[in-house]
């Protein structure tokens, strides 16, 4: 996928803004407050793009839940294990969420995938329709990359919560980002070879029926 300017400033919006209010607010407001504050960009971008485009942004929306999971998470209280819990929240709802979208007719990885096509062309969350439509392998392949990404991230989050709650707190800040970005990393490093094989697979059809016709 090649880094257009649409997708890029997404990105922004929704990482690198929220960053920055939370930097600049913390001094200030205290780290709830911050909090709260680098909610307000991807708040902006989804009222904006729900102007625009009549649709909710897919990916400002999980940014704005993890954001309100982690104040929700600070009102349990501020001991060392429940502060440590609370980084492992965000992901794990996420993959929740993933798993309970599966039976459902369109999985949470179709709205994403739409919203990014919907910014790379002209008229792209209808053609994304489209394909959906016309191409089970494409239902399917969506479906399995949902669960993927269902399954590792709520194993990533049980991984954290059990070494949480049973290792010292220091061992855990040592180790513990090297779990979750190992985790991270396999899981996209699988996404991208799984699109490149579906890209394979379907130029290679097309190439038969072309033989055929």
């Amino acid at each position: 996928m090649k880094l257009r300017p649409g997708f890029v400033l997404e990105l922004a919006v929704n990482f690198l803004l929220p960053w920055l209010a939370y930097k600049l607010a913390l001094p200030r407001l205290g780290e709830t407050g911050a909090l709260i504050a680098s909610a307000v960009p991807p708040i902006v971008w989804s009222l904006i793009e729900l102007v625009r485009f009549r649709r909710v942004d897919a990916l400002s929306v999980m940014v704005v839940a993890g954001i309100v999971l982690s104040v929700a998470a600070m009102a349990l209280g501020g001991s060392p294990r429940v502060l440590l819990l609370r980084e492992s929240l965000v992901s794990g709802a996420v993959g929740v969420v993933f798993l309970l979208s599966l039976p459902l007719r369109r999985p949470l990885i179709f709205y994403l995938a739409r919203a990014t096509v919907a910014r790379e062309m002209e008229g792209g969350a209808a053609h994304f329709e489209a394909l959906w439509e016309a191409r089970p392998g494409l239902v399917s392949a969506m479906r399995r990359m949902t669960l993927v990404w269902g399954v590792g991230l709520t194993g990533e989050t049980a991984l954290r919560a059990w070494m949480a709650l049973s290792w010292p707190v220091e061992r855990f800040l040592v180790v513990s980002p090297f779990i979750g970005y190992g985790i991270y990393g396999g899981l996209a490093l699988w996404t991208l070879w799984y699109r490149k094989s579906m890209r394979g697979r379907a130029e290679a059809h097309g190439q038969a029926n072309g033989i055929v016709g």
